[in-house]
């Protein structure tokens, strides 16, 4: 899983007809301490994840074993809207 911050929002009127209706989020990377990073990635909102909320994102074929996105051309989910986290330092 990756934990990110969501920054956007994809529109795309035309698509494959099985991902109608779903929506997709521009997801930045963030480390433990919610500095965003460069690299991002666009995933399927199956948890109603809104702009500037921290997200777990789960990729590959995990990604298509929630029910939103079962059986679809999808290689990223959000799957989870982080409330906090405890990080234990050393």
């Amino acid at each position: 899983m990756i934990l990110g911050k969501v920054v956007g929002t994809v529109w795309a009127t035309r698509k494959d007809e099985s991902l109608t209706g779903l929506k997709f989020q521009i997801v930045k990377h963030v480390d433990l301490d919610y500095n965003v990073k460069d690299n991002f990635l666009i995933a399927v909102d199956s948890v109603g994840a809104g702009v500037g909320e921290i997200v777990l994102v789960a990729t590959g074929s995990s990604a298509r074993l929630t029910a939103v996105t079962k059986n679809k051309p999808v290689d990223a989910v959000i799957m989870a809207i982080v409330d906090k986290l405890d990080v234990v330092a050393d």
